[in-house]
């Protein structure tokens, strides 16, 4: 599965929504293909997985900030029995029982030194999601190249991206996409 152009659909910023409110202009926008849903409820779930794949958009469910679903194998098992089909995790565990589901998967990472990176690699080769987001999406070169070389993924890119030149920086740096709650960054063109 080629997780950039299934997911991101070839574009290099994606939309991060953290109030269900907020999706509809991230469904409207020109520039977005995917979009990673931060804070929900599963109860309105249902309705936001048939809105997000009817408007031909991939919907990424940060799991561990979903409302109401067990964060075991039954509560994936319930998510993919709604229709969704992509989640986001930093539990390794959830992201095996995902993949059992036949959902794509991305693992965050916290990078905050030498060990967690060390760590963070350990835990993906291990479970092998579609990709892996590290946070924040500022580090240096040299850990996204150790994480692309240990891990034969896409690397995603998510936190502290306030400008233009922010995400350029990252994605000059071999962070393959990024996401961001930022409104002005979804308008950025990598044509």
């Amino acid at each position: 599965m080629d997780f950039l152009s299934t997911v991101m659909k070839g574009k290099r910023v994606g939309a991060t929504i953290r109030r269900v409110e907020d999706l509809s202009e991230a469904m409207l926008h020109p520039n977005i293909s995917a979009i990673f849903l931060l804070g929900a409820n599963i109860n309105l779930l249902p309705s936001i997985v048939k809105k997000v794949h009817g408007d031909n958009k991939v919907l990424m469910v940060h799991l561990d900030m979903l409302e109401g679903a067990g964060k075991d194998k039954a509560g994936i098992h319930l998510l993919a029995r709604m229709g969704l089909r992509g989640l986001v995790t930093t539990k390794p565990n959830l992201v095996k029982y995902a993949l059992d589901e036949g959902m794509v998967v991305i693992q965050r990472l916290f990078v905050l030194d030498s060990e967690s990176v060390k760590t963070g690699i350990k835990m993906a080769a291990a479970v092998k999601p579609n990709a892996v987001e590290i946070l924040p999406a500022t580090i240096p070169r040299f850990v996204i190249q150790e994480m692309k070389d240990s891990l034969g993924i896409p690397v995603l890119g998510g936190g502290l991206l306030r400008t233009e030149e922010d995400v350029t920086t990252a994605l000059a740096k071999g962070i393959d996409a990024v996401s961001t709650s930022l409104r002005h960054l979804w308008d950025m063109s990598f044509d």
